[in-house]
């Protein structure tokens, strides 16, 4: 996806004023902007920077089912929660769960 969160000032925008919508592996944090950005934040909690990546990886996949989907033009960031096993279609779900209930993509 070309459309990447990569400043700092972005995402502690959406950190301090971004809605937050929860679901059992991922948090999705959004705020109303001009044009799609979407990051992903792992934090040092779930391991080694091969795992952390995996995760990523794993996100990334499960977004570009949702590319085409996006309402409007928001900054996203979806942070993964500390668990046991990452798998895709855990990712899938719980994205595709909390973008409808943000009300970000129709469904």
């Amino acid at each position: 996806m070309n459309n990447k969160l990569k400043k700092q000032k972005d995402f502690d925008l959406v950190f301090n004023k971004g809605n937050r919508v929860f679901s059992k592996s991922l948090t999705l944090l959004f705020i109303k902007k001009d044009s799609l950005k979407i990051g992903i934040s792992v934090s040092k909690k779930h391991g080694k920077a091969f795992l952390r990546n995996r995760i990523k990886r794993l996100i990334r996949a499960c977004l570009v089912n949702f590319k085409n989907s996006f309402n409007d033009n928001y900054y996203v960031v979806i942070v993964p929660k500390v668990l046991e096993e990452y798998s895709y279609l855990t990712f899938l779900n719980d994205l595709e769960y909390t973008l409808k209930k943000g009300k970000l993509i129709n469904g």
